[in-house]
């Protein structure tokens, strides 16, 4: 092979990696990722045993499932993201739908397989998310229709499903039992209002496309600034509920550490805030990702809560 034809060939796979990377919505993705390993780092800290192939293996079925459901909705949205989001790779024309439908469907074959192997409780949360996923996106139901049940959807899903699912699972590895530690259950409360608030906040620079296309959002109904003012709400809900509760109802993590981690989250919040214009789809989009760094940074602040009790 010519040095030419090789490197056409090496540019053909980094380019369609790349856009199998931007399919796969990578903030969503990353967002799996940092759930599983800061839930893994509370299990090991909480109960007798550990295992990194345990965190593999849920790691290996969360990207499975996240791809599927990010999958099936870009499959549904084509139309209104080449209003709203015109750089996905299925609006732009990148990926054809038939191609984009094979990695869904592998997707989403694959962690139900591994699943099985693991037993019910796993079984159970990769089979609900899927499910749940699906009703979010495909017709008849299409639940995204419908602002609150769409918003329960994705909340119920980044909280209970990922949170207790996945803890759980590494509970019944590492310590034979169904167990879920203090941190878990605040972690699960914690995130229920943050990613409603990511569901409301989604959609705020992308009402041109859901309003052509009668997807009734909070932002379609309520105008772009209200619906920011709920998204935001319902996030200093969040960081005020861990600050004034935790240090009471959390006993497996370090108060001190608990309260001024949050804190500072939540001054860095409402300065983000600040920064954010709702009218401005561009501006409001940085902030949005934003939103998620700090989603990120949540599983690292109640692993740091956890793993430093004994030290102070």
């Amino acid at each position: 092979m010519s040095s030419h034809a090789a490197a056409v060939r090496r540019t053909g796979v980094l380019g369609a990696l790349g856009v199998l990377w931007r399919f796969s919505r990578p903030h969503t993705l990353i967002g799996t990722f940092v759930s599983a390993t800061g839930l893994y780092l509370i299990a090991v800290s909480e109960l007798p045993g550990s295992g990194l192939q345990q965190l593999f293996w849920v790691l290996v079925a969360g990207t499975g499932v996240n791809v599927a459901i990010v999958g099936i909705n870009q499959l549904t949205d084509i139309e209104i993201d080449r209003i709203n989001k015109p750089h996905l790779p299925l609006a732009s024309g990148e990926l054809s739908p038939p191609a984009a439908w094979r990695i869904v469907t592998v997707a989403a074959v694959m962690p139900i397989v591994l699943a099985v192997t693991q037993g019910l409780l796993e079984t159970a949360a990769v089979v609900a998310a899927l499910v749940v996923g699906a009703a979010y996106s495909l017709p008849p139901v299409r639940l995204k229709r419908f602002p609150i049940a769409a918003a329960l959807c994705i909340s119920g899903v980044r909280s209970a499903v990922v949170n207790l699912g996945m803890y759980g699972h590494f509970a019944l590895a590492f310590g034979g039992a169904l167990t879920i530690a203090p941190s878990v259950w605040a972690l699960t409360a914690f995130v229920l209002p943050f990613s409603f608030a990511i569901a409301v906040l989604k959609d705020v620079p992308d009402m041109e496309g859901d309003r052509r296309y009668r997807i009734a959002t909070f932002t379609v109904r309520l105008g772009p600034r209200r619906a920011a003012r709920l998204g935001l709400g319902a996030l200093v809900l969040a960081y005020v509920g861990m600050i004034v509760l935790g240090p009471v109802l959390v006993d497996d993590a370090q108060p001190v550490v608990l309260v001024t981690t949050h804190a500072a989250a939540l001054v860095t919040l409402l300065t983000l805030s600040r920064r954010a214009d709702p009218v401005d789809p561009a501006r409001f989009t940085r902030f949005y990702m934003q939103i998620w760094a700090l989603f990120f940074v949540e599983y690292g602040l109640m692993a740091a809560a956890v793993l430093t009790v004994s030290v102070f």
